[in-house]
Order: structure tokens, then sequence, then C-alpha cells
């Protein structure tokens, strides 16, 4: 059950809980179970990162920020239960986004902007000592993620325009960053197609129409810029992923309730292809969070707004063809991972 499943978290004040959807061969969900993450959640709808509730690479195992208590969670997932691990201290405060490579674990902490690191093991998350990290002064981060192979750390920030990538030591530590300005303002949530291009949504201070994307070739872990502020003539992008083929990115526009569809080039480059390939209806505010599933066939996003989760199918061609939506979600609700 668990490697076609699609887990939300509900980041209500006073608790959280993981919610549990089990994927049909149509790419229709059905509600299986809710989970205690034995944290809390802010209670504060459209929970402002990208990240915060993460599949582990082999898929054994989910991460999760409870924003509310300054906690990560861990749940195994493997066989016929999803059972809660181990929820400790995120190491600083309002943790937002998780990451994980082979076995090591970043959280992102966002009160008191800052990193703390965590070996996983298969039973346990435990502190890395001295992995701490405070972000600059007027940092407001939305994302942590690894680079593909694991040697670099990429935090984008909002607050100072820059995305940084930190190198990742064989001891887990890391290195003095590389910061790169962003090409245009308001990074906010990033992907990788192949293991060198990187692409970053600009929320452009939730100017309307303004929303766009930019691609980086990243070498040497250092960002370049490729195609610089692609605009998609939406509002207030701010998730991306990107398809399994590597040829398209889906962005998530908050504002007016559409998926774009960018073209990825063969050199990193970007071209809008579809400003709204999918859509929960023109003008419509909530959508947020997406998640694409691991054999790549349905894209799954958040429609806070209205309470609920929509899905659709992908096509060889990056074609979105809608596959339902599904309620029962609290307006808190956020964070998407799909198996």
């Amino acid at each position: 059950m668990h490697g076609s499943a699609v887990y939300a978290q509900t980041n209500e004040e006073g608790r959280n809980r993981v919610l549990e959807f089990r994927r049909s061969e149509d790419g229709s969900l059905q509600s299986v179970g809710s989970y205690e993450t034995g944290g809390a959640g802010d209670g504060v709808p459209h929970l402002t990162s990208q990240g915060s509730v993460t599949l582990t690479g082999d898929g054994s195992a989910l991460l999760v920020t409870n924003a509310g208590s300054d906690e990560v969670s861990v749940f195994a997932i493997g066989g016929d239960e999803t059972r809660l691990i181990a929820t400790l201290p995120s190491g600083g405060k309002a943790p937002k986004s998780v990451a994980e490579h082979d076995g090591l674990v970043y959280v992102l902490n966002t009160a008191t902007p800052g990193l703390a690191g965590f070996r996983l093991g298969a039973m346990s998350l435990e502190p890395l000592p001295g992995s701490a990290r405070d972000l600059p002064m007027g940092s407001d981060p939305a994302q942590v993620g690894f680079t593909p192979d694991g040697a670099g750390l990429v935090v984008t920030d909002r607050g100072t325009d820059s995305i940084a990538i930190y190198p990742v030591g064989a001891d887990g530590l890391l290195g003095e960053p590389n910061v790169t300005p962003s090409a245009g303002p308001t990074p906010y949530g990033f992907a990788f197609a192949g293991e060198g291009t990187l692409l970053v949504t600009e929320a452009f201070g939730a100017q309307t129409g303004k929303a766009a994307a930019s691609s980086y070739r990243v070498s040497d872990l250092s960002a370049a810029p490729v195609s610089r502020s692609i605009g998609n003539g939406r509002s207030e992008i701010c998730w991306a992923v990107v398809s399994k083929d590597g040829r398209y990115v889906f962005t998530t526009n908050f504002a007016d309730g559409a998926v774009s569809r960018y073209a990825i080039g063969s050199d990193g480059s970007i071209e809008l292809d579809d400003a709204a390939a999918g859509s929960v209806g023109d003008g419509h505010k909530g959508l947020r969070d997406e998640a694409l599933s691991v054999d790549g066939r349905f894209l799954y996003a958040i429609d806070t707004d209205a309470e609920r989760i929509v899905g659709w199918a992908v096509g060889e061609d990056g074609r979105l063809d809608p596959v339902g939506s599904w309620s029962g979600v609290p307006p808190t609700v956020a964070g998407l991972a799909a198996g």
C-alpha cells in the first residue's frame, strides 16, 4: 500500500497529524489513515514552505516538521502500517522544511533561521553533533534540499533574494556556502532536473501577474543562471516539481489556481510551455504544495482554501488531465509527498 500512497500534514494548532491516502491505478485517492506526529502545528493556513513533508530516498520513512512545537517526526512506512518512530526537537524554532539523502537529514528552522542535521537509522533519528548552522541576518528561508548526489545542501532565501549551496562533508557537516543572487525576487520552491539543472520559482513579492521561474546550472557546488525570470503571467508562484523524464517542471500559482508547465532544454534552459496546464478555477486562491508520484504518472496538489487534494494524470507530452479531487482535509493542511 505504501508504495502508492500520498501523505500530507494537518498542521493543526496543539496537535499535528499525518494524513495517508491510498492511490488507485487510475490515480484516484482514498483516505486510509490519520496518525499523530507527537508534535504540534502552528494552526495557520498556508504554511510558508516547501518540503514540510518528505519521503526518504528509499521510500521507507516519512519526515514531518512540526512548526508549532519546534520538532521533527519520522514515521516508518514499510510493511502494512504507518508507525511513528520518533519525535524530537528540530534544533531551532518553527521548522518548516526537511530534506534527506542516504540517511542524512537536515531541517530548516525559520523563526530563528538556521539548519540542524540528524542521522536516520532503521528505528531512530539522532541529532548530528556540530551540525547547527545559523543563516545570515535578514534571512527568510523557504526550502532546504540536497543536490542529487548529496554533495551539497541548497537553501532558497526570500529575505536576501539568494540561493545558497552548502558543501556536505563525509561526516555530514556543512562547509561555507556558495551564495548566488536569485535571478528574480522572492525565490521560493525548487527542484532538480538531472544532476545539474536547478529550477527555482520566484514569487516576486506576491505582485499580481509577476510570477516567474529561473534555471541554473550547478557545478562545483555553485549555481550559474541559465534562464532568468521566465514569467508565466500568473501570481504567487511558489512550488515546483520536475517530471520523471526531466523534460518539464510543473509550478503551482497560489493566487490564481493554475499549474504552469515549463519545458526544460538539454542545456538547462527553460521556456513557458503552458501557463495553465492544470487549473482548479481561474482566480481561485489556495493552490500550493504539489507532489509527483514516483512512477511519474500522476501530479497532486493541495487546494487549501477548498480543503481538498486535487490530481492530474501526466501525459508523455506533459499534458495534465484531471483525475479527481478529494475533500476532508483541514484548512491548515500543508506539505505533500507521493510514493
